[in-house]
């Protein structure tokens, strides 16, 4: 079999051999592409894609060969995998999308993105060569990073798809509620090694996205992996899948080379043998050519094969039996004309393709990471038409394939997103605290419901939680507002529940099953909505705090692709001590604490809450960039009465400046350190501020003046610390800025750190303020018992905080 599988040859006038998705288990849908008076378009977009491929494969190798990188290091830019899908992006750009739909790709495919944007006039030719480059193209489409417009960022695999599906039912929520956007499809192109990824099967099982007509994925069907071919036959596994989830499929498996064969007599049994093969032994044939191939290809055949393709010379067989749907056009379009008169459902469609198509490293197991040489890209730029010095041109508009992209460059064109004015989020939902002791997860859900009262704010809110709303207290908010459902949804258990379940498109809780990836992916989605769908709302998730790592890629996702949303953690530490070290939380607050464009924030009392809660609901109202929050929050009741006494001594408008900042003196030993006693900082966030302040009060007893800090942000401190370093690292300006912790940590005294979390969240305290640092936390798994249990395990009681204190103070 030649190593080259050259692009599609011009289709001729020729009915019989003219293709369709007669291989889709149904009947297909006739698409204008496959009529013979669009023939000339056909001719057009094979044009098209045959650029499209070379500008692919030419921007990896400028990368690789004609750029210095200083360090030797390979740059990559995978030219197989982009290749494998330059038909099925062609048939989408230049003939299928319209200017509302959106588009999640391949990340190996970002190159095939970029030249297809450069032909449609939204890349400027500068970017060709920048791919991996600083400050040009990104390895992987970026909504944030990349110059032409991407829709979905892709890179970790298995979000890429999932993405689109959740975006479409965000879509289906803001139509319901806000009134129907112009139809958008929502595609995706995954790899179909992606379907090894296990949150792709959580996202299509999940209710919430049953129904979905307007999603389409398209699987590049390439039965190669990063390091072998996949074994196996999985298709038809895949399609009961996702026809067991509620899909409509689609098989594109052959072109029209081999479809005109399997119509002549005994050609069932070529295709039989063809399906029966396993994807090790088709692969196998790829390196073969000639009489070799032949043997091959028939050993073990049944006899009427050999004959039917005696009459293929040997310089045409390879070409014939790698004739495969996905790089045939005019099957494409059928296929996506298939999935789009499909509306009550979601569709798939399996694109057979080859891994490296037209290039000389098609279907060798070890293309992933190959790199053309140089005098492949000259025969490769020869065979063109290209010179060097038209190799970068667009499509000349002269041509009939260059009217076809300005037109369609036309046709795609999107209009300027809306400027919406600020949603207008209270400073804060209460006015006192409450008179007894309150825990945050208890004062979140109240708060969250509290929020009603301002209807332009209301409207906004969506919440969302896997399986726990209740658990997390978001049962005032779903008593109020319902479950959110595209129809309306008979109660057959409210005379039996607290919560009225009410299920209806004007809910505004969305229910999801038990999957923290789903959960983000959804939240990601919904804190799009201002760009994908052209209406900012305000998301919030409840999850219980240990399951946040659960979910943390799609969390990372999300946050990388600029969603504002806010998660609340709950419960959170070894404060859920009866339910053992399995569901309690340990490193989540660093995880906050370190992950790009989120706030976190870990309240102890309502009233601080409150003000946390408002402020981040307010900046992603207003749009601001980065502005996603995760608040860890508790099931521990706390009296609020200290934080109250520090109102009374500061006053509300300071105070709340202070909290937002990230921390505030909740206590100031006054009498002793006016006494000259030797002085201490007790550092903490959350549930532990009783056993601190009480430590406080054992250590004034000894004689020790101890300080109590309630850190509410240990994100902003730090944030706040490291971006002053930097100033003054930056321009060589000297000491560093004030900042707030200088305002709370005065002097030179040292810091004990206490927190329901991994000591080290906490510990850089000390480094920051320039003074002694004893850190305490959870370091290790717990176990079953009371909070006073592992408190005491952990060294947050009194006693182990006094004695902290002692330590710091001797260093």
């Amino acid at each position: 079999m030649p190593a080259a599988v050259p692009p599609n040859a011009p289709i001729a006038p020729n009915a019989s051999n003219t293709p369709n998705a007669s291989n889709s288990a149904s009947n297909p849908v006739s698409n204008a592409a496959s009529n013979p008076a669009d023939l000339t378009d056909l001719v057009s977009l094979d044009e098209i894609q045959q650029r499209v491929l070379w500008l692919a494969t030419r921007i990896v190798d400028a990368a690789n060969h004609d750029r210095a990188t200083g360090d030797g290091v390979k740059v990559g830019g995978h030219q197989a995998s982009s290749a494998s899908l330059v038909t099925a992006m062609t048939a989408l750009y230049f003939r299928y999308l319209g200017p509302d739909d959106k588009v999640s790709v391949k990340p190996h495919a970002s190159p095939v993105f970029h030249a297809i944007q450069y032909l449609l006039g939204e890349l400027d030719a500068s970017y060709l060569t920048k791919l991996r480059a600083f400050g040009g193209l990104q390895s992987y489409p970026s909504r944030t990073k990349d110059p032409d417009r991407v829709d979905f960022s892709t890179g970790s695999v298995g979000l890429g798809p999932a993405a689109p599906l959740f975006a479409a039912a965000a879509r289906r929520y803001v139509d319901a509620h806000f009134g129907a956007r112009p139809r958008s499809r929502f595609v995706a192109l995954l790899g179909d090694a992606e379907l090894d990824e296990g949150n792709v099967w959580e996202a299509i099982a999940d209710p919430a996205c049953a129904g979905l007509g307007e999603v389409m994925w398209i699987v590049d069907f390439n039965r190669q992996s990063l390091d072998r071919v996949v074994p196996g036959i999985r298709e038809g596994q895949l399609r009961l899948q996702f026809e067991a989830a509620g899909w409509h499929v689609v098989e594109v498996k052959y072109g029209r080379r081999l479809q005109a064969v399997f119509d002549r007599p005994g050609g069932g049994a070529l295709k039989a043998w063809i399906d029966a093969m396993p994807n090790e032994r088709y692969q196998s044939l790829f390196g073969l050519d000639g009489a070799r191939l032949r043997s091959a290809f028939l050993e073990g055949a049944p006899p009427e094969v050999a004959p039917l393709i005696a009459v293929v010379p040997d310089d045409d067989l390879g070409a014939l039996l790698t004739d495969l749907g996905g790089h045939d056009l005019s099957a494409m379009l059928d296929a996506y004309a298939e999935c789009d008169a499909v509306t009550d459902r979601p569709s798939v469609v399996f694109a057979y393709t080859v891994k490296g198509w037209g290039l000389p490293i098609a279907g060798n197991p070890r293309n992933h990471s190959a790199l053309l040489s140089t005098e492949q890209i000259a025969t490769l730029r020869a065979a063109q038409g290209l010179t060097d010095a038209t190799e970068w041109d667009r499509l000349s508009p002269d041509t009939a394939a260059g009217r076809l992209a300005a037109a369609r460059a036309e046709q795609l064109k999107r209009p300027l997103p809306t400027a919406h004015p600020a949603i207008p989020v209270p400073a804060q939902v209460e006015t006192r605290s409450p008179a007894k002791p309150t825990s945050t997860q208890e004062a979140f859900g109240r708060l969250v419901s509290g929020l009603a009262r301002t209807p332009d704010v209301a409207r906004h809110l969506v919440t969302t939680a896997p399986d726990v709303a209740t658990s997390t207290n978001l049962a005032g908010f779903i008593n109020k507002f319902g479950v959110f459902a595209p129809a309306e949804v008979q109660n057959y258990t409210a005379a039996d529940s607290p919560v009225r379940w009410s299920e209806s498109p004007s809910g505004q809780h969305i229910e999801l099953g038990i999957s923290e990836m789903n959960l983000f992916l959804l939240l990601g989605q919904l804190g799009l909505t201002w760009d994908l769908s052209d209406q900012p709302l305000l998301p919030i998730g409840t999850v219980y705090d240990p399951f946040v790592c659960r979910g943390l890629d799609a969390f990372i996702y999300g946050t990388y692709s600029g969603a504002r949303f806010l998660i609340a953690g709950t419960p959170s530490g070894v404060t859920l001590a009866p339910e053992g070290g399995a569901h309690q939380s340990t490193i989540t607050a660093s995880i906050g604490l370190e992950l790009p464009n989120v706030v976190f924030s870990e309240p102890a009392y309502t009233r601080t809450l409150d003000w946390v809660l408002c402020d981040a609901l307010a900046r992603m109202g207003r749009g601001e960039a980065g502005s996603s929050a995760y608040l860890r929050l508790t099931t521990r009741p706390i009296d609020q009465a200290p934080f109250e006494a520090a109102l009374a001594r500061v006053g509300e408008e300071r105070l709340r400046e202070q909290v937002l900042a990230g921390g505030y003196r909740l206590h100031i030993a006054a009498e002793q350190e006016n006494a000259g006693a030797p002085v201490v900082h007790l550092a903490a966030s959350g549930a532990v501020l009783p056993e601190v302040l009480e430590a406080a009060a054992e250590l004034a007893s000894e004689g020790v003046a101890a300080h109590v800090v309630d850190v509410t942000s240990l994100d902003r401190l730090y944030t706040g610390w490291r971006r002053a370093l930097q100033q003054d690292y930056r321009s060589a300006s000297g000491p560093r800025r004030p900042s707030v912790l200088k305002e709370l940590f005065p002097g030179r005294a040292p810091i004990v750190t206490v927190h329901d979390a991994a000591s080290h969240a906490m510990a850089w305290l000390g480094s920051a303020v320039g003074v002694a640092a004893v850190p305490l936390g959870v370091d290790g798994f717990g176990q079953s018992g009371t909070v006073a249990d592992l408190y005491a395990q952990h060294d947050l009681v009194p006693g182990a905080i006094v004695n902290a204190a002692l330590a710091a103070l001797a260093l």
